[in-house]
Order: C-alpha cells, then structure tokens, then sequence
C-alpha cells in the first residue's frame, strides 16, 4: 500500500521525512503546495492513499484517481475541500481526519486576533507605513466578556488564555459542555451580551452560514468577532455588512469562503478588518503533532489492509 502527500509545503515536507519509520508504508512526497485538482490522478498515480493539507478534491477527480481508496486530510474541517459523504458511497474513499492537533496553536492566534482587533494594530500598522500618524481608540478587553460559539477543544484554550486576561468566559455548544470558569448558556445570550464573539464550530451542512444575518444582528452592537474556524459558518456578506454599519466594530479572521482569498476581496477594502491567512495552526508544535498524526493513519490503514 502506497500514500502520496499530495500538496505539502516544505515545512511539512521536512517533518514528514523527520517523523517516517523505517517499517512506514511507501511515501511519496510532493513538494509542491500549488497543487490544482486536476492534476492529482497524475500525482497520485495508482496510489491507495492520499494525504490532503488544502488542495480541493472534487468527487469527479477523484473518481479518475485509479486505485485511491483513503484521503488523510490534516485538519478537522475536510468539507471545506472535499465531500466525504459523496467520496464514501459513489466510490468507497474513506476521509480521515486529525483532531486536537493544533488546539493551542489555534487558541493563541484567535487570542492574538481578538487583542489586535480590541486595540486596532493593523490598521495602525498600515496607516504608519504609509506615512499617517493614525491614533485610534481602543477597547480595553479586562473585565469584558468573551462568548464561545462551539466548545471544543480550541474554545476550552481560548477560555484558558481569556481567564488569564481577566475577561469573563460564557459558552454555546449543541451538545451539554462544562469547564470550570466557563457558565454554559443559549445561544442568544451568547451572541447579545458578549463584547468577542469567538467562532469554533466545524463546518458541516448544519452549521454552514450558521452566524447568519439575523444572528449577526443580534449580536451586541460594537462587538469583535473572531473566526479561527471556517469562513463558510459565517454570512460573510451579513459580517461584511454589519462591518460597515458599524454594528461590528472589527472582525479578525483567519479563515475564509474563498481561499487563497482572490486579489481585490472585498474584506481587504475594509479599515476594521484584520486578517491572517489560514495560518493559526502553522507552529512548529503544531505541525508534528498533525503530520505524527497523518502517519500514524497511514500505519493503521496499511496495517488494517
């Protein structure tokens, strides 16, 4: 049985070769992160397994990939590249997944999003550069609220890291949550009395658009919102909106619809938007954690077959 990593960057690419055994299935490494849809049957040629950190997989592509029967995709949220269900039952490929892997990695960038979002850095940054003495008003974060939507294992290091700076923590999950600090409320009381709306939901069919306009609008006025989650569980036209308008006073977001975000988009024209670009998990903790992972699948399902 052979895998293909069909897409890694040479950061991953040199933890792959670090953390291969002796005794691993055969792995194939394609040092090249640019990688289109259309060419993975070429890239992949006949293997069984294929691990995926963000090229798009479409069902029809991977219906010309002879012989591919697993995708280990490095993540949690593999439909933002790919349809699991319609891979499975069409033609038997099984999508896995990596959990937990970056919950640290991640926490402290939605932290550092939502600090540089209360105090307005980035656009200080931008102004600065350009040669403009820019001072803007901040928001103090001590004392202040913070609601996670989704409670997992990111949300719980986010909720960590809030206590720390003194904020109060109140939390929303679809299944019965509890951690100490953290007061489990609904969802409306969430989202209408938080200062920093913090997004942590996997994307599934449930929960795409599921910050949507009328949520949006009913979330405190003046508030931050930080997604470190997927761009998809966010109207993005309602955020945008609500951006302008001023009912949010500034987004910091690290995920997006459409990524690599296009030149021109419509979020890098606004003043109170700061942004990063997909990259909270990309520490050097994090990425052992996710390929050891990956390979470990790959162990597991040589060993299964």
């Amino acid at each position: 049985m052979r895998a293909v990593f069909v897409d890694a960057t040479e950061t991953l690419a040199a933890v792959a070769e670090r953390l291969g055994r002796p005794a691993d299935p055969p792995l194939t490494i394609n040092r090249n992160a640019g990688v289109t849809p259309t060419e993975l049957p070429e890239i992949l040629a006949g293997a069984e397994i294929a691990i995926v950190d963000h090229t798009h997989l479409p069902t029809e592509v991977a219906r010309a990939c002879r012989g591919l029967r697993h995708v280990v995709f490095l993540g949690t949220g593999p439909r933002s590249y790919m349809d699991p269900d319609a891979l499975r039952a069409e033609l038997g490929i099984e999508v896995h997944i990596v959990k937990g892997y970056g919950d640290t990695a991640v926490a402290e960038c939605a932290f550092a999003l939502m600090w540089a979002a209360a105090k307005g850095f980035a656009r200080m940054d931008r102004e600065m550069r350009a040669g403009q003495w820019l001072r803007t008003e901040g928001v103090q974060l001590t004392g202040k609220t913070l609601g996670l939507v989704g409670f997992g294992g990111i949300a719980r290091e986010v909720a960590r890291l809030a206590h720390g700076a003194g904020m109060q923590v109140i939390a929303w999950n679809r299944s019965p949550r509890s951690c100490p600090g953290v007061a489990f409320v609904d969802l409306d009381r969430v989202l209408a009395t938080s200062d920093v709306v913090s997004i942590h939901l996997l994307l599934t069919d449930e929960t795409r658009g599921f910050l949507s306009a009328a949520r949006i609008a009913a979330m405190r006025p003046g508030a931050i919102l930080i997604n470190t989650a997927r761009g998809a569980v966010v109207d993005e036209a309602a955020m945008v909106a609500a951006l302008r308008s001023g009912h949010l006073f500034h987004a910091g977001l690290d995920v997006f619809d459409v990524e690599p975000m296009p030149p021109g988009h419509v979020l890098t024209t606004l003043p109170n938007v700061t942004l990063s670009a997909h990259s909270a998990f990309r520490t050097p903790e994090a990425s052992d954690n996710l390929v050891g992972a990956a390979l470990d699948h790959c162990r597991r399902i040589a060993g299964a077959g």
